[in-house]
């Protein structure tokens, strides 16, 4: 538990002051820093004074829209988020995981369940990175393929000339997946069960709209790809000629 919980600090936020005290009291018991906020400014706050390792987000803060304050902190940070929320409707976990959320839970729920698959997402991203130099080298493996290198560690994707391309951690997580698979026929099936911790559902289009928006940032032409093809009636394949780099 110790390499899990050992400095790791989750932002809970939530409008409702018994469900922060309900996550703060179930997250400290597991060995976590928690913090509050209630309002996205005061998300956005926290993000800016504070180094944060997890956050779960309500996506109904009020008269707040919470897919916007989602895309608002993702479009700066690759922190890890959990969307916690009463919406039960399938387009908004569609939107939420396009967004980047690692996990989608709805309410109401079970603490342990809570508990279980924030530690799942933690476990995904390893131990922190949040206080390493911008320039530290990274320590494992990095891909090479068709002008792009993905850092796996640092979470980066960047151009041969060093231009960094933004990945939501969905996208991110995707493309990863791709990298150490190439020419490996995934059915959606496969994908969901490579890329655990997403409520992924076989009826929605999650999967679908997540490779649309990867190929807007990795292909030169989106509209007749040639790095992520669809293999009709079975899923996609990654025909890239990776190379490890």
């Amino acid at each position: 538990m110790a390499d899990l919980t050992n400095k790791r600090h989750i932002l809970v936020v939530d409008d409702e002051a018994s469900i922060r005290e309900l996550l703060r009291e179930c997250f400290e018991l597991d060995g976590f820093t928690v913090s509050e906020a209630s309002t996205g400014a005061e998300a956005i706050a926290v993000l800016a004074s504070e180094s944060v390792d997890l956050i779960t987000l309500d996506l109904r803060l009020g008269g707040e829209n919470g897919l916007e304050i989602a895309r608002t902190i993702r479009s700066s940070r690759n922190v890890p988020m959990v969307m916690i929320t009463g919406k039960g409707d399938p387009i908004d976990r569609v939107v939420g995981l396009e967004l980047g959320a690692d996990d989608y839970i709805a309410k109401p729920f079970h603490v342990r369940e809570v508990q279980a698959r924030i530690r799942a997402v933690l476990r995904r991203y390893g131990p922190s990175t949040a206080d390493a130099p911008a320039g530290a080298p990274s320590g494992g493996q990095r891909y090479a393929f068709d002008g792009w290198v993905l850092d796996p560690d640092r979470r980066e994707l960047k151009s041969d000339s060093g231009v960094t391309q933004d990945l939501t951690t969905a996208e991110f997580n995707m493309l990863n997946m791709f990298v150490e698979r190439p020419s490996r026929v995934l059915s959606r099936d496969n994908i969901m069960d490579i890329l655990k911790g997403h409520d992924w559902s076989p009826y929605d289009r999650s999967i679908d709209a997540l490779i649309v928006r990867l190929r807007r940032k990795i292909e030169s032409d989106p509209e007749a790809p040639r790095l992520i093809k669809t293999v009709r009636g079975v899923g996609y394949v990654f025909t890239a000629d990776v190379r490890k780099a």
